[in-house]
């Protein structure tokens, strides 16, 4: 059973606030100074779509990181969040989003939350977000985050393996851990035209899928090169 979470108490808001504040958290110029390089690395490496490149420039993605990290948040690198999970290297994050292709109010299921930072590449974008995570306390801290930036998706705590199927069809579905299978209740929520992007295979490693939906029983399947992700767990986790 999933539960939609999609406001927080202004305490807490003001409490994580204060903290961003009294941290040095700001999103200073240095910060987009940094960003703009990360953007021309991304670029660099083959990522040539403009609204993902933008939606990139624009996140502070140094708000989504553990503050060990802070100091390397604009490195294209993936780093831990806790929960035994990891924030997305920004190339991947790229990538992923690019599979997509986007467009203004596309209706986009993502599946694993993680720090936020990938949801609010999509809302950047335009889309009307989904978002579920099945570790409570990502759960928790994606939403203090996202709200604090102005950011509104749907949050879910819940079973990513199940998807969100009351908000069924999606023009888009994102999953950012690796599933030794496409998952079937995914595909039956995707729409007909619709693209799922998901990185499938075991612990060593797993190839980028992306299936196109092309009528109700029909789907494409084309593969986007090798990746290594954190495993998609079934279940929920916390209290």
């Amino acid at each position: 059973m999933m539960t939609d979470f999609s406001t927080i108490s202004v305490d807490k808001v003001n409490f994580v606030f204060m903290n961003l504040i009294k941290t040095g958290m700001e999103d200073s110029f240095r910060h987009k100074g940094l960003r703009k390089k990360l953007v021309d690395l991304i670029r660099s490496k083959g990522i040539t779509d403009k609204d993902v490149l933008s939606a990139i420039d624009k996140v502070p993605r140094h708000l989504f990181m553990d503050s060990s990290f802070i100091n390397f948040s604009y490195s294209d690198q993936a780093f831990p969040i806790g929960s035994g999970q990891t924030i997305s290297q920004p190339y991947t994050v790229a990538f992923q989003t690019s599979l997509l292709e986007i467009k203004p109010m596309d209706k986009v299921l993502e599946v694993g939350t993680g720090s936020g930072y990938q949801t609010a590449v999509l809302l950047e974008m335009g889309a009307k977000v989904y978002t579920i995570e099945r570790q409570r306390e990502l759960f928790l801290k994606a939403q203090s985050a996202l709200n604090l930036l102005g950011y509104k998706p749907h949050f879910f705590y819940g079973d990513g393996y199940e998807g969100i199927p009351a908000y069924q069809p999606y023009d888009k579905i994102l999953v950012t851990a690796a599933a030794p299978n496409v998952p079937d209740k995914l595909l039956e929520q995707l729409k007909v035209g619709g693209k799922l992007i998901i990185p499938v295979g075991g612990n060593t490693g797993q190839s980028m899928v992306k299936i196109v939906r092309e009528s109700e029983t029909g789907f494409v399947r084309t593969e986007h090169g090798a990746f290594t992700f954190v495993p998609l767990l079934k279940g929920k986790a916390g209290k």
